[in-house]
């Protein structure tokens, strides 16, 4: 449990999935990201009088396979509403959302904590809505712009349990619940673009107490490391105000990532602020098992249970298969580079460590990787044939993420002469050259002095300039300097 001065931490999250459909939820209108303002709408999504709105059956197809991912219970049966309230980007004045009879509901995730242990965290429901416009306050001086191309976009909100007790337990979980719609084809993922958007309700109550505190609801957090900070700032400012004597409001807050901070945007509406009912205009949505069925059969294998695998498989760490499984791409890529029967762990480290380490620094992922996996095998391939050291490794490895010679691990070799040196000729020479330019330290080691062998090592591989072969090297020297 997280505790901040005195104070449990009560967190639940809802997050918007924008569905990757073609068309919208209830018209056929394009769901594709940047298009020209206002260029992808017809009289449903503007809300023009006597539109009627038709289902995308493929939402419902992406519902199912979403309930199935997080074990919720897929209702058979399932009714939409309107959801009632006024924004300039809302042209009809109402949402179509579910409200009573959601698709999905009493689902969980189990997310990962420190020390290796696991927590299970309810899911109340996941229901569909169609998105509403957005609003453009840059494009004027004086007014705001609308434009409705969100505007009856497919979206699935997966409400949580307030079980999260933590920041971090709270990024845990939407790690998780990212990989699983990624993992699933339904959702991109693009927190930029505002295909998976999160809001949090974040509350305090003191350690022992057995009622929840008051809630304020975040918003405008579009990456991980936002929602963590926005937490952080917003437990911290509920505290000082209880501890100052104060209240707090119950609010939708909006975070403020230049200035680390929230800032109060509108109270908090209740359900019954929506006036939700029945909406006329659309019948109940009716499942076959026959539907969840085909559904399931078409479920990947889940973040978990490809995590299992390949703990199983590869005898990996479950932090190191936990890296490896958080992308379906990421690990399509290194089973790719460890086929063949090469050593698991050395593939793991290649991928989680450089390869992963230069794509984060470049702004870039798996899939724009310049290292191909059949490459990076290829260039550990050559660390197992003694071709090249470990050392030398890194430095063929820069030159196939610049795109040297194709990126061809064995071209770069050959072009930069890079092989390892294992004719004890060359090996031997250099030994005599450092046992003679260090005549106090090899004495020094010959009177007992054993931890100099190392300082022997280290000049021998530099007049060799990384090229010999380090077994080779420790066997020669050896010799020579006990003899």
């Amino acid at each position: 449990m997280w505790t901040y001065e005195g104070y449990e931490v009560v967190i639940g999250l809802e997050v918007h999935t924008q569905l990757l459909t073609h068309t919208k939820i209830f018209c056929g209108c394009s769901t594709a990201f940047g298009a020209a303002p206002n260029t992808q709408t017809c009289p449903v999504c503007t809300g023009q009088p006597g539109a009627l709105p038709v289902f995308n059956k493929g939402v419902a197809e992406m519902a199912i396979r979403l309930g199935l991912a997080t074990d919720s219970q897929i209702r058979r049966e399932s009714v939409f509403a309107r959801k009632n309230y006024f924004y300039p980007d809302l042209p009809k004045g109402y949402q179509i959302s579910q409200y009573e009879l959601p698709i999905c509901e009493h689902g969980h995730l189990d997310i990962d904590l420190e020390g290796g242990e696991s927590k299970r965290i309810g899911i109340t429901r996941a229901h569909l809505e169609e998105d509403a416009g957005k609003s453009l306050h840059e494009l004027t001086l004086d007014g705001t712009a609308i434009d409705l191309n969100r505007a009856c976009v497919p979206l699935i909100e997966i409400v949580s349990e307030p079980e999260l007790r933590s920041p971090e337990e709270a990024v845990a979980y939407l790690k998780k619940l990212h990989a699983i719609v990624r993992y699933i084809g339904i959702c991109d993922g693009n927190m930029q673009e505002g295909s998976f958007r999160v809001d949090a309700n974040v509350s305090v109550m003191r350690i022992g107490a057995t009622v929840f505190g008051t809630r304020c609801e975040l918003k405008n957090m579009n990456s991980f490391r936002n929602v963590q900070r926005a937490i952080e700032f917003e437990v911290a400012r509920q505290v000082e105000l209880i501890e100052d004597g104060g209240k707090v409001i119950q609010e939708t807050r909006l975070y403020d990532a230049a200035k680390n901070e929230t800032r109060s945007m509108r109270g908090k509406e209740e359900a019954h602020d929506y006036r939700y009912f029945p909406d006329p205009d659309l019948i109940p949505l009716r499942l076959s098992q026959a539907m969840i069925e085909f559904e399931k059969a078409r479920l990947p294998e889940l973040p978990d249970a490809k995590r299992d695998r390949f703990i199983g498989d590869y005898g990996l760490s479950r932090y190191d298969a936990g890296v490896l499984t958080s992308e379906q791409a990421l690990a399509d890529y290194y089973e790719a580079v460890v086929a063949g029967k090469r050593d698991a762990k050395l593939c793991a480290n290649w991928v989680t460590g450089d390869l992963l380490g230069n794509l984060n620094k470049a702004g870039l992922d798996i899939a724009q990787s310049p290292v191909s996996s059949a490459n990076l095998g290829l260039m550990i391939d050559r660390i197992a044939d003694a071709t090249i050291s470990g050392k030398i490794a890194k430095e063929v490895f820069e030159a196939m993420m610049a795109g040297e010679h194709g990126g061809n691990p064995d071209a770069i070799i050959e072009a930069k002469g890079l092989k390892q040196v294992t004719d004890t000729g060359p090996i031997d020479a250099a030994i005599d050259e450092a046992m003679a330019e260090n005549p106090g330290q090899l004495a020094d080691y010959r009177s007992g002095k054993d931890k100099l062998f190392g300082f022997f090592v280290g000049q021998v591989m530099k007049k060799m300039r990384g090229k010999g072969n380090p077994a080779l090297v420790n066997e020669r020297l050896k010799v020579k300097l006990d003899g």
